[in-house]
């Protein structure tokens, strides 16, 4: 190789390096509350991605889960490195959307750190094209693993893949043999490449586009799939809603299987509630007179 290396390839590195960063942070500061909502390390976390990434790829697009004010970012939580590891695999060029995501504080309240992740995603034409997940706490826990990435066509990387045995289901209202019932969006597909789960439903209004991109591009580069409850497209661009409002199945093998065993009352109680909740946030003062 030639020359820089292309804008995804250090795009990506620069996300795995920062998800490292954010992890280091959450760990410092995890516990401290900066507001009733939020954690110090969700605000900090957030500062750092979106400060780092926007300095050494300012064309891009940031969208965060957190809604922070305006002000200036210390130097300390600047992450300006790249991935030696990645940068050697990597070469291609365009110019991406960048999704980034953390799901921290009702966890780290909880107790729950094994289900705290930091997510970067990177999308380009509506599609997720890489996705790094960092879990800063399972370092210290001692468990499976820690950091993963993956492109669609190349590869995921940073843990063995493990499978559920052929015809075992761990998916409820699915005849399963075994339910898990875990927290944040991450942690969910975690479980699948570990081989704890045969499908992840996300069957509420809870997910949003930045909690999505990065488990489905590295679902995609294990051959799995991603999609809606009602089998529409999942587009990640910064011109679609925030929220998966038809909800989301995850799968590494027999999507087809897990599709076709989804009530239909599910899908019609996503459509009520997203449609409420639309009517509500239009118009308050008529809702509420209705009822």
């Amino acid at each position: 190789m030639s020359g820089n290396p292309a804008v995804v390839m250090r795009l990506v590195a620069s996300a795995y390096a920062e998800a490292e960063k954010a992890g280091a942070i959450i760990w410092r500061d995890r516990g401290r509350r900066a507001n009733d909502l939020q954690t110090l390390a969700d605000r900090l976390v957030q500062q750092s991605m979106c400060a780092s990434l926007s300095k050494s790829f300012p064309k891009i697009t940031i969208i965060g889960e957190e809604d922070l004010p305006e002000e200036a970012v210390k130097e300390d939580l600047i992450e300006s490195s790249q991935s030696e590891e990645i940068l050697q695999v990597l070469s291609i060029g365009i110019h991406p959307l960048f999704v980034c995501s953390l799901q921290l504080t009702c966890h780290l309240i909880s107790g729950l750190l094994e289900h705290v992740t930091v997510l970067i995603g990177i999308s380009y034409g509506g599609k997720a094209i890489a996705g790094v997940i960092n879990q800063p706490f399972n370092y210290q826990l001692g468990t499976e693993t820690a950091d993963m990435w993956g492109m669609p066509g190349l590869g995921a990387f940073g843990f063995e893949l493990q499978e559920v045995p052929d015809g075992r289901h761990t998916v409820d209202a699915m005849v399963p043999h075994d339910v898990n019932r875990v927290g944040g969006a991450g942690n969910k597909i975690v479980q699948l490449v570990e081989g704890k789960a045969s499908a992840c439903v996300f069957a509420s209004l809870g997910t949003k586009k930045w909690d999505t991109c990065a488990p489905e591009a590295i679902l995609h580069a294990l051959r799995g799939k991603q999609h809606p409850l009602d089998h529409s497209e999942m587009r990640c661009d910064a011109n679609v809603k925030h929220m998966n409002s038809a909800g989301v199945l995850a799968t590494l093998r027999n999507h087809q299987y897990y599709t076709s065993k989804v009530p239909q009352s599910v899908l019609q109680a996503l459509i009520d509630k997203y449609n409420l909740q639309l009517l509500l946030s239009k118009n308050p003062a008529k809702l509420l007179k209705h009822f």
